[in-house]
């Protein structure tokens, strides 16, 4: 391949003309993340995305944005971001207690930035992830359609302090609404997982497919965005299965009868039994819960 130097001084000079937030402080585990890699799962690459698509659909949403504009995922606690230039923004998801330069503000409603805003966050109230979406999306570089972050296939996996996340130039927003947004805030709580029956749900006994969908199972502290432990056991005598494809939501179990829910960054194949498969908002519902908290599957 040949080097070409002057792709550098291009990318330079476009990060250069674009507007600009800081990251002063991180948080706990903060990300950017649109729907994620659509398309490359034969290539063996996560999907990634968002981990609850009905919040950043609604913040979105409520700036005018494509459903695919990237979103400033946040993990338990929130960041620190000092804004450069004018813009709004909209938080959805679980309530971080947000304040705008100390003062207190509202989520799933859009918000006016001044060049110069400090955004930061206090005490987690519910939920566990909240969204932060600006006007026109983060525009972080994109790999692979795509400006989620994954180790080993974009630059960080992770933000950290002093990172500079360009954004789009602000936009009037369009304040005359001919509809109403019905906000679902419930689903923060809600411990039901609606679910479908997974390849090898039928290669359980009876007694077993009644056990899974009548316990309240617990979440482990063993869970990220790659997948979701649940601490009571399932009896299994299943043997493992010839390596298949998993996706998002894939509920496997394993031969100890432990319960893994893949999540957004899971693998694309796996060994064990796949006994159910997760919804769409069974997803938004388990990634806002926290270890502890339990959950049930109701199926579809």
């Amino acid at each position: 391949m040949i080097y070409k130097p002057w792709l550098r001084v291009v990318y330079t000079n476009w990060k250069a003309r674009c507007l600009m937030v800081k990251v002063l402080r991180p948080g706990f585990y903060s990300t950017i993340q649109d729907l994620g890699r659509l398309g490359a799962m034969h290539y063996g690459v996560p999907q990634s995305g968002v981990m609850d698509r009905y919040a950043t659909g609604l913040a979105n949403m409520l700036l005018g944005n494509d459903e695919t504009a990237a979103v400033l995922e946040m993990t338990m606690t929130g960041c620190v971001l000092a804004f450069e230039t004018d813009t709004y923004i909209c938080l959805s998801g679980a309530d971080m207690s947000p304040k705008l330069n100390d003062q207190i503000i509202a989520c799933h409603k859009p918000i006016k930035i001044m060049a110069g805003d400090v955004l930061s966050f206090g005490k987690l109230q519910t939920g566990f992830r909240c969204y932060l979406a600006v006007s026109g999306g983060f525009k972080t570089k994109a790999v692979l359609a795509s400006r989620s972050m994954y180790q080993g296939i974009t630059k960080q996996a992770v933000l950290l302090k002093d990172d500079e996340l360009p954004i789009a130039a602000s936009k009037t927003l369009n304040t005359v609404h001919h509809a109403g947004i019905r906000l679902n805030s419930k689903y923060l709580l809600d411990p039901l997982l609606p679910v479908y029956k997974g390849p090898e749900f039928e290669l359980l006994t009876p007694e077993q497919q009644s056990l899974l969908l009548s316990l309240d199972f617990t979440i482990s502290a063993t869970h990220n965005r790659m997948g979701y432990h649940l601490k009571e056991l399932l009896p299994n005598v299943l043997e493992a299965i010839i390596t298949a494809p998993v996706l998002p939501g894939t509920v496997q179990l394993t031969p100890s009868g432990t319960l893994i829910v893949l999540m957004r960054d899971c693998q694309t194949t796996g060994g064990y039994p796949r006994v159910l498969q997760l919804s769409d908002m069974a997803m938004c519902v388990l990634a806002q819960k926290l270890t502890g908290q339990t959950v049930c599957f109701e199926l579809l």
